[in-house]
């Protein structure tokens, strides 16, 4: 069986898919980076090896997410692509009439405009938080709600109270002075989801035509609060895919498959035997000019295998520095 691999880690997640040459998902694998992108890597690609069968043969492996870089030169990527590249693929080919993606993962949050297939416009949160899944865990955690009964929390409130969603700050205020005058705890959650939702339409989505379809996705999907929220304040129905929080590295695998159609070039995959190798990261800055540029550098055993971060390319492999 021939299998393509994708790669997606996070500064929350890492997730993993593997396909077969006609695009059906074979296996996916969710996972928490937890500070450690490395070793959540490498467990998941050992859990992901144990969910396909022997008789497998790997084409190709793509890597994306916002530690892309570091995902191709640990497993050896025929094809790195951002985010935005990796989640248009895969939502074309598994909701091919899709017009609009909304992506919130852990750490950011994203639009996608789509329109006859092709990709034409998309846009990112700034570095505040406000509208992550990240910001919900705080949350979570401080009403002392799992993540996972957040959304049916939501629901059950009779009514939502407003909590001011520009910042995490301002939030994390706001909520404690509506428990302070007694709001009950479901609507002060679902006041959070709708805070979320304002936000990510105010800033993210700024300017834009949101047509249906549109498929919501990312880990934040999970929460059927901010489905519920997003539904009422767009008028329009929200389509979640299957692989909701897989999507982006089913792009990368999709996008590892094309490269192999168009190439025909040997994997440079290293194999699932990766998952025992010893890698280690080292930085340091260099001082060959002004710009002090952080250099990271990355080993298997003693060779190094990646190496980024400058901006002149003094420090490439390709280079002697």
């Amino acid at each position: 069986m021939d299998v393509f691999l994708g790669i997606d880690v996070g500064s929350v997640s890492t997730n993993l898919a593997a396909l077969d040459s006609a695009g059906q998902v074979l296996a996916t694998v969710y996972l928490r980076t937890g500070g450690g992108p490395i070793k959540a890597i490498q467990r998941g690609v050992a859990e992901l090896r144990g969910q396909l069968p022997d008789s497998i043969q790997v084409l190709g492996a793509g890597a994306t997410g916002s530690a892309r870089t570091l995902t191709g030169a640990l497993i050896g990527a025929d094809v790195v692509k951002n985010e935005i590249t990796a989640h248009a693929v895969a939502d074309c080919a598994l909701v091919p009439a899709v017009r609009t993606i909304i992506e919130i993962g852990g750490q950011d949050s994203k639009i996608i405009l789509v329109r006859d297939g092709v990709p034409v416009d998309f846009a990112m949160n700034t570095v505040c938080a406000a509208g992550t899944g990240s910001f919900l865990d705080h949350q979570s955690e401080r009403l002392g709600v799992p993540i996972e009964d957040f959304g049916d929390y939501a629901l059950r409130a009779a009514q939502a109270v407003r909590i001011a969603g520009r910042c995490t700050v301002f939030a994390e205020s706001d909520m404690i002075h509506k428990q302070q005058l007694g709001v009950p705890r479901e609507e002060i959650i679902r006041g959070l989801c709708e805070a979320l939702v304002r936000n990510y339409l105010t800033n993210v989505a700024k300017g834009k035509e949101l047509l249906p379809p549109v498929v919501f996705e990312g880990g934040v999907a999970a929460n059927k609060g901010i489905r519920k929220a997003f539904e009422e304040a767009l008028g329009l129905e929200i389509l979640i895919p299957e692989h909701y929080g897989e999507m982006g590295a089913i792009g990368a695998a999709m996008l590892a498959q094309e490269e192999y159609v168009a190439k025909g070039a040997p994997t440079r995959f290293k194999g699932f035997e990766l998952a025992e190798a010893v890698f280690t990261a080292k930085v340091f800055e260099c001082e060959g000019c002004s710009n002090y540029c952080e250099i990271t550098s990355v080993y298997e055993g003693e060779t190094l295998i990646g190496r980024w971060g400058g901006r002149c390319g003094r420090w490439d492999l390709s280079r002697t520095p």
